[in-house]
C-alpha cells in the first residue's frame, strides 16, 4: 500500500517552497465546504519536521482542482510567493498534464481553440468555437501516448489556464476523462476523483532563478497502474 503522508508525497522542498504531488479530491486551499485542505497538511508538517513556534507562513501561487491530481507549488516565503504568483500570471510556468479519456481525439495529436464560458452557479465551463461575449481564449496541445483496450492516455501541454480548461475543451470534441461526471463520462472513479494528472511543472525558482522541472507520478489504481507499467513514451 502506498504512503500518503504530505511527507511521502513532497517532489520538491527548499527554504522557498515545497511542491507535492496532490492525491484526487484533496483541496489545494480551503473552500465552501470548510474541509480539511492540503495546505493545512503542508502547514502542519511544517511545524512539526522544523518545530515551528506559532504559526506557519504558507502561500498558494495556483491551483488544481479538487478532484485532479498532481503537482501542487506551495510557497514557503512572501517573496516566493509573490515571484510565483508573477510567474504563473505571466504564463511563464509550463504544465504538462496526463488524462485518460474515453475515447481518442480524431487525430493522434494537435492542438484545441476554444473559447471559454464560465458558469459560476454551476462551477462549470463551456467551450465554444467562437468568441462570445465574456468568454476567454483557451488553448492546448495534445498527443496521444497509449491505448488500451478501453482507454485513453494523452499527454496535454497546457497553452493558456482557464477554469477546468482542459475538461471543457475535451468534452467539446467528445472526449471525456475518466470519473469526470460533470463533463460527460458515464462512470465515476472509485475514489471519486477524475484521471487527470498535473504531470510535469517547469518554471524559474522565484529566488535561485534558475529553471526547474519537477515531474509526479499519477495515483495507484488499475488503469493508471497498467499505463504505468507500459512506460508510455515522454
Amino acid at each position: 500500500m502506498e504512503n500518503n503522508t504530505v511527507k511521502d508525497r513532497i517532489i520538491y522542498e527548499d527554504n522557498h517552497i515545497i511542491v507535492i504531488n496532490k492525491l484526487p479530491g484533496e483541496l489545494v486551499q480551503g473552500d465552501t465546504t470548510g474541509d480539511i485542505t492540503l495546505a493545512d497538511d503542508v502547514k502542519a508538517y511544517l511545524k512539526n519536521e522544523y518545530k515551528k513556534p506559532g504559526n506557519v507562513y504558507l502561500g498558494i501561487p495556483h491551483r488544481l482542482d479538487r478532484p485532479t491530481s498532481g503537482l501542487v507549488v506551495y510557497a514557503k516565503t512572501e517573496k516566493a510567493l509573490k515571484r510565483l504568483c508573477e510567474t504563473f500570471r505571466q504564463g511563464n510556468a509550463k504544465k504538462i498534464y496526463w488524462a485518460i479519456t474515453d475515447r481518442a481525439p480524431s487525430k493522434p495529436e494537435g492542438t484545441l481553440v476554444h473559447y471559454l464560458m464560465r458558469d459560476s452557479k454551476k462551477n462549470k465551463s463551456y467551450a465554444t468555437p467562437v468568441e462570445k461575449n465574456g468568454s476567454k481564449l483557451a488553448k492546448l496541445d495534445y498527443r496521444l501516448l497509449a491505448a488500451s483496450k478501453s482507454f485513453f492516455l494523452v499527454e496535454i501541454d497546457l497553452l493558456t489556464g482557464r477554469h477546468h480548461q482542459i475538461r471543457a475543451q475535451f468534452a467539446a470534441i467528445n472526449v471525456h476523462i475518466k470519473g469526470d461526471l460533470k463533463y460527460g463520462a458515464k462512470r465515476s472513479n472509485k475514489d471519486g476523483g477524475i484521471s487527470l494528472h498535473a504531470r510535469q511543472i517547469s518554471f524559474p525558482h522565484p529566488v535561485k532563478k534558475e529553471m526547474i522541472t519537477l515531474t509526479a507520478d499519477p495515483p495507484h489504481d488499475v488503469v493508471w497502474d497498467a499505463f504505468m507499467s507500459a512506460k508510455p513514451a515522454e
